[in-house]
């Protein structure tokens, strides 16, 4: 949430080509009711493929969502049941809906009776002391139908009482064996392994075991980690390995936003972690706070450019 927005998945692509690109969550009240069409937006130039990803439990608002995403053009709409957060909760969607699969199915059916693009499903293992094979087994036999094609399991349990979204990705023990699992009992699925992966080699060792990998806080935090995804996954030609002219083109594109009335604190945000690693990080994160606060970038492009 307010991490993967349109401009930070516009960094990612002058980093990777191929990536499946995924938005944050948007629930379907803020679509209906707040109309908050600017977390809808992305750049149909660029930005393919890439998913929106709904949070809701009510089928008929997930219907209209999902015509209203497809009319826009995405690639994909992922359902959320994976979320733990008390507050969606009250919303009465994400992990929570774990105990209910009977209205998952109804959610993802009604989706799939208005669109042609893939609906799949984001999940967790299981939801409080439920994170046995059994329970994940359960859940996906009865949310499964022919035109499902593909679920994504977050390797922890959800919590969701006494513990945090940011205690949720950390705490709960990773199982990555009840995801690997999933492969032998629904062959018919397209099994995609996401928590606590931290960079491509460590996915490639994944992809032995499963059919895909997500991540999602470490390229975050350190974008250039996904810089060789593309020859490394996909067998392309990789196009984000000089960090100095992602950063100009990024920084370029900064500064155009900002002529749009874009601010610098939502754009510059994104690029904290570029040079993660580098001798000189500290400083480049502080030249970026210093020029959000005196929206000055135009002043401090060159140098932050050098420090990279």
């Amino acid at each position: 949430m307010q991490c993967t927005d349109i401009h930070d998945r516009y960094l990612f692509r002058l980093i990777t080509k191929k990536a499946f690109l995924y938005t944050e969550m948007v629930t379907t009240g803020a679509i209906i009711h707040g109309k908050c069409f600017n977390q809808l937006n992305f750049n149909n130039e660029i930005e393919h493929p890439v998913a929106i990803q709904l949070g809701g439990s009510d089928p008929n608002d997930l219907s209209e969502c999902a015509k209203i995403c497809e009319e826009l053009g995405y690639d994909e709409i992922n359902l959320n049941v994976g979320c733990p957060s008390e507050r969606v909760q009250k919303g009465s969607f994400g992990a929570c809906l774990m105990e209910d699969p009977k209205l998952v199915d109804d959610c993802i059916q009604a989706m799939q009776q208005v669109v042609s693009i893939p609906i799949t499903v984001k999940c967790r293992i299981g939801i409080n002391e439920r994170d046995d094979i059994d329970f994940l087994n359960h859940f996906v036999s009865k949310i499964f139908n022919p035109n499902l094609k593909t679920l994504i399991v977050h390797a922890r349990v959800a919590i969701l009482k006494g513990l945090t979204p940011r205690q949720n990705r950390q705490i709960p023990p990773l199982k990555y064996e009840n995801v690997y699992q999933l492969v032998d009992e629904f062959p018919d699925l397209e099994i995609i392994l996401n928590g606590g992966i931290k960079d491509i080699d460590e996915s490639i060792k994944h992809l032995k075991k499963v059919h895909g990998v997500m991540l999602g806080r470490s390229p975050y935090d350190n974008p250039m980690i996904v810089s060789n995804v593309d020859s490394k996954i996909f067998n392309e030609s990789d196009i984000g390995n000089d960090r100095k002219a992602i950063l100009k083109q990024y920084l370029d594109y900064c500064i155009d936003q900002a002529h749009e009335g874009q601010p610098y604190s939502r754009t510059l945000k994104h690029v904290f972690g570029l040079n993660r690693g580098l001798k000189n990080a500290k400083s480049f994160r502080s030249l970026i706070l210093r020029t959000i606060q005196e929206k000055n970038l135009e002043i401090t492009k060159d140098e932050l450019i050098s420090m990279v």
